[in-house]
């Protein structure tokens, strides 16, 4: 069996990117239902010295389509100048991340098998493969941020479980 580079990174992304969307559906139902309201949970943390929901939601966004349009770019940065988006306006970027994926074609992501990506913080460069950088950097990043994301929502007493962070399966025809 083989398995591509579209497989392991652009489907795993749009199943997860639809699973966050779901979460951040039905948090929004739980919050409305209990009289919360859903921007105190944008700036929610986990713990004092971790990052917000937002960002959490908007790293979600980078590590996905960002990590693609780097790939293509050969080149990935943090994103700089982050937008305070509201929980409507998370919701919009994750339906927006999802659908750019979706345009694109395995063919033009498997055209990238081992191209070269360089990851630059500050004054640092780590070269990647194209399969390197998204297996090793940035699926991990992705579904860290996507489970801290899930965790958030969970410690606010949303009712969400394993499969609504599965999302669809992609299951045999």
């Amino acid at each position: 069996m083989t398995i591509s580079l579209y497989d392991i990174s652009v489907a795993n992304y749009v199943q997860s990117l639809g699973a966050v969307s779901g979460y951040l559906d039905r948090g929004l139902v739980h919050f409305r239902e209990n009289n919360i309201d859903p921007e105190q949970i944008v700036e929610t943390r986990l713990y004092p010295d971790m990052l917000p929901f937002r960002f959490q939601i908007q790293s979600v966004a980078h590590h996905s389509v960002g990590a693609i349009e780097g790939v293509k770019n050969g080149i990935f940065r943090p994103p700089s100048n982050l937008p305070n988006h509201d929980y409507a306006g998370l919701q919009a970027l994750m339906a927006g991340a999802r659908e750019s994926l979706e345009k694109i074609t395995p063919e033009t992501i498997n055209a990238l098998e081992g191209t070269d990506v360089t990851f630059e913080i500050r004054n640092t460069k780590l070269p990647f493969t194209a399969e390197g950088f998204l297996l090793s950097f940035s699926l991990p990043n992705f579904y860290f941020h996507t489970t801290t994301a899930y965790d958030i929502l969970r410690s606010k007493g949303v009712p969400v479980g394993k499969r609504d962070y599965l999302g669809t399966l992609r299951k045999k025809a």
